[in-house]
């Protein structure tokens, strides 16, 4: 079985879904020749070109409204933040516009807003937010927030190739995580709950 870290099992979940699906691309600060804050679109750039790897200004509503518009025509965004705690700043984007979409007309907005989250990384108040709970009560959206790099690398599969705007949260202290055994079977229901017991 493969070794990965949460950090790698992200990436490589996102470079097999642009590879798989040419309506997938990637949005975001510092995303193409710096490849993220935390290095996730490490070589995304260079393998996938600048059209699908978009690097923006440090301005959350306009990537989730661009994100938004593209989703809208058929595209499949990832946009990345280099800190949820900025998500505030796009908080009318996503949850006026982005979740009510489908409500309001029945259009699908396959998009995915994804970062990294959490505190206990002597990250200052500016970065160690966790403001998941202001999304899973907002109709419309769905909020992942995996624990293992199975999981990660599931459920960012599962969330780009929804069809509804999915927030998904990297806990930053999972980032660094040593080497965890990981298989993932792409056949996975990664929507359902998976009981996990210690022996």
């Amino acid at each position: 079985m493969p070794q990965l870290t949460y950090l790698e099992a992200i990436r490589q979940g996102i470079w097999e879904e642009m590879e798989r699906d040419p309506t997938v691309f990637c949005i975001g600060e510092d995303i193409g020749i710096y490849g993220g804050a935390f290095k996730i679109t490490d070589g995304f750039i260079d393998r996938f070109g600048p059209e699908r790897v978009i690097d923006t200004p440090i301005a959350e509503s306009a990537i989730v409204g661009s994100a938004f518009g593209a989703s809208l025509t058929g595209m499949r965004p990832v946009a990345e933040f280099q800190f949820m705690d900025f998500i505030a700043c796009a908080m009318n984007q996503i949850s006026n516009m982005v979740a009510k979409t489908h409500y309001l007309w029945g259009a699908p907005a396959p998009l995915v807003v994804r970062g990294p989250s959490g505190g206990g990384v002597h990250g200052g108040p500016f970065h160690s937010q966790n403001p998941e709970m202001w999304f899973v009560h907002n109709p419309g959206l769905k909020v992942v927030c995996p624990a293992t790099p199975y999981d990660a690398k599931g459920l960012i599969k599962a969330s780009i190739r929804d069809n509804n705007p999915v927030v998904f949260f990297e806990h930053k202290s999972k980032e660094k995580s040593r080497k965890t055994t990981m298989l993932f079977r792409s056949g996975r229901p990664v929507w359902c709950a998976r009981a996990v017991t210690s022996a």
